[in-house]
């Protein structure tokens, strides 16, 4: 079969797992014709993406979600006003996505939460029928639990992922667990897709402590902690653009610039993780059997923490409270179930996506809540 991805490019993550997604398929004997990739013309593809991807790559105009700079909320005045500004653009993005679907003769688009490839469907109707994949799927499965603390963010959010996967013929959501599939929603649930640089890792029992310092008050916080506890070994990860590639601060603690073989290798070899709780990071650390300080930086982020807390991925804090974790860590026992299911992900997720052959109906758009 032929596939064509349609790809967000504003967060790192739906590349990633577009180039995951495009080896699972490639060896199961299907192709990848083209990745088309939305975003801002100005935007750097990452190395990791432009490194490992096989298939053309095409770049085309999209929204950029605009958030608030604390607390990652959506803005959706400056969103409205901003969209409507530049509706010329992106009505000829939508044009250039049909001609490419037309084009390529792909037998069935995937689309990484890019919002434009719905409103396609919605005014061209072309044949070829597409799956939404993502994590952000799973907030609308019927059984899937918010923190109860934004019910009204919830319900916009869940509202703005429908708008995202218009005329989907299905809704593929990544989950830290089974779930029956929801119908209504038209959800079905696949575990989560780890890259393969994940999965051939081998997991140690290390001592030092590991993750990624999202903000300059978290670099802080493990200084304080460090200097209260110089005996707890530490390594860190940073985007400090005036640091060294690695900065020692003495025998115990050091940070590292962003690197990503370096990463999953001290995730490999660590005794916990720290860091802000992206369900990727939450899936690699439990893969690898490593308990984890989740810290949430926006209401996904929430929404993630609080679900993996019901798989005991590890713990839910504020700011880097490492001494918790650590006493977390001592009765922590690795969740061998999300392993198997983890690992079940290419079987799954490739059956989902060779039945949608059978061009079923596009089912109607449906907006409730």
């Amino acid at each position: 079969m032929r596939f064509l991805f349609i790809v967000q490019g504003e967060e790192r993550g739906h590349l990633v797992e577009a180039v995951t997604l495009e080896e699972m398929l490639i060896r199961r004997g299907h192709e990848v014709v083209e990745i088309l990739v939305g975003g801002s013309s100005a935007r750097t593809l990452p190395g990791y993406f432009n490194r490992n991807v096989h298939a053309p790559v095409k770049r085309f105009v999209a929204p950029k979600l605009l958030t608030a700079e604390t607390g990652g909320h959506i803005h959706l005045g400056k969103n409205m006003l901003h969209n409507l500004l530049h509706l010329p653009e992106y009505v000829r993005s939508m044009c250039y996505i049909n001609a490419r679907i037309r084009k390529t003769q792909a037998d069935v688009v995937v689309n990484f939460h890019e919002q434009l490839t719905g409103f396609t469907y919605l005014l061209f109707r072309p044949s070829v029928p597409y799956v939404a994949v993502g994590r952000e799927y799973m907030y609308l499965h019927n059984g899937f639990e918010f923190p109860g603390s934004r019910p009204f963010r919830s319900l916009l959010m869940r509202l703005f992922i429908r708008l995202m996967s218009l005329q989907a013929r299905k809704r593929l959501a990544f989950s830290f667990r089974p779930l029956p599939a929801d119908p209504v929603n038209n959800v079905v649930v696949v575990p989560p897709l780890l890259r393969r640089e994940v999965t051939a890792l081998s997991a140690e029992p290390g001592d030092y402590l590991h993750g990624f310092v999202a903000k300059p008050s978290f670099a802080d916080q493990v200084m304080e902690y460090h200097e209260a506890h110089p005996e707890v070994s530490m390594r860190f990860f940073w985007d400090h653009p005036d640091a060294d590639e690695v900065m020692r601060m003495d025998k115990t603690l050091s940070f590292y610039q962003p690197d990503d073989a370096a990463f999953l290798n001290a995730l490999a070899g660590c005794h916990a993780y720290a860091g802000a709780s992206g369900f990727e990071s939450i899936c690699e650390a439990m893969f690898l059997g490593k308990p984890v300080l989740m810290i949430p930086l926006h209401l996904r982020q929430e929404c993630d923490a609080y679900d993996a807390l019901k798989s005991r991925a590890g713990i839910v804090r504020r700011s880097f409270a490492l001494r918790p974790l650590l006493k977390f860590a001592e009765n922590y026992t690795p969740d061998r179930e999300f392993m198997y299911w983890a690992r079940s992900c290419e079987r799954r997720l490739i059956n989902e996506l060779e039945n949608l052959a059978e061009r079923q109906p596009v089912p109607e758009m449906v907006l409730g809540v």
